[in-house]
């Protein structure tokens, strides 16, 4: 999204510490990155992680998922000493290299991509004292999650765009008249004038969306409480396990709205729970909603995740990811 300030890239700063070859000729074979999606290596002397600095950085980096029913890290941490990197941890898709040096000036930061491996995020941090990459992590919080998120979701939006289902692709383009590149792995699994219900289905999970589009009746229309009644109307077409039970809209907790700008266009995020009437099961949803003022209609793309003996953050993630491969051909105009 526009309007977030990035890390200052240093890259001497990294080069020099950590004797990275910053540079590849055209002839040498790029490696795959290793590791799971979220998972994250940090190099880190003991003293370091012991301390402070240790005590910082695990606070930045294992904070709760917001919206899940259960705790879950931001990231899977994994700690290596400098002397530990080499060889296969050094493809590990996300690396967090931290150098405390007495010689360096000022604290800074660094980022590099497909250093050692592809697709592949290297951020380093060096400063003079733990206290003062302390201080700096404390101004920099955000700027350092925005990173290395990023660069998960630029690895879901790469795939979606490289291997995109073509027949759900031009399902959801016929029916809504948007461009969505639909990932590969994802089936059909019901489908009306106004409706598609798409989902990736595991042995223990679910992963799945669905999209409906009906008159927009201006802003009333966005309110938590008309998005909420038009989500009930909907995933009421999604069947649960027995017989009469369908989704709907957990009332424990009212969803959280938010509203934000991506590429221009005005976006409503609906972030709550979902419930099966007449039986048991839930989970984590958030859905994405916008006006397409060509057809005066709202359109929403809505999310959910079913996984009772498993963690949720990395399906809820990709499934938020997916709104960066949707494209609406009209631009939202002022707000009203």
């Amino acid at each position: 999204m526009k309007g977030v300030v990035k890390l200052a890239v240093v890259l001497a700063v990294a080069a020099s510490c950590f004797g990275c070859k910053a540079f590849r000729t055209l002839g040498e074979q790029r490696i795959n990155a290793q590791g799971a999606p979220y998972e994250l290596i940090v190099v880190c002397d003991q003293p370091e992680w012991q301390g402070a600095l240790g005590d910082t950085l695990r606070s930045i980096l294992t904070e709760p998922v917001a919206g899940l029913n259960q705790r879950e890290p931001l990231f899977d941490v994994l700690r290596v000493l400098p002397s530990g990197f080499e060889n296969l941890v050094t493809r590990h898709r996300n690396v967090l290299q931290v150098l405390v040096d007495a010689e360096v000036e000022e604290p800074a930061a660094a980022v590099q991509y497909d250093l050692y491996a592809q697709p592949q995020i290297v951020v380093t941090l060096q400063g003079p004292t733990q206290q003062s990459l302390v201080d700096y992590l404390g101004a920099h919080r955000g700027e350092l999650l925005y990173v290395l998120e990023k660069a998960e979701r630029d690895r879901t939006i790469d795939f979606g765009r490289k291997f995109p289902d073509k027949f759900l692709t031009g399902l959801v383009k016929e029916q809504f008249g948007v461009d969505f590149s639909v990932p590969q792995g994802y089936k059909l699994r019901a489908k009306d004038d106004d409706f598609l219900w798409i989902s990736y289905e595991f042995p223990q999970a679910s992963q799945g969306f669905f999209i409906y589009s009906y008159p927009y009746t201006g802003k009333q229309a966005l309110t938590v409480e008309a998005l909420t009644e038009a989500r009930n109307r909907f995933a009421a077409r999604i069947p649960g396990p027995s017989e009469g039970s369908y989704m709907i809209t957990a009332d424990v907790y009212e969803p959280d709205l938010r509203t934000f700008r991506l590429e221009g266009r005005l976006w409503v995020e609906l972030r709550g729970f979902w419930d099966v009437k007449n039986d048991f099961m839930g989970g984590p949803f958030v859905s994405y909603t916008t006006v397409d003022t060509t057809t005066q209609r709202v359109f929403t793309i809505d999310c959910y995740v079913y996984s009772p003996k498993n963690h949720k953050r990395n399906y809820m993630r990709e499934l938020e990811h997916l709104l960066y491969l949707i494209s609406v051909p009209d631009k939202t105009p002022a707000d009203e």
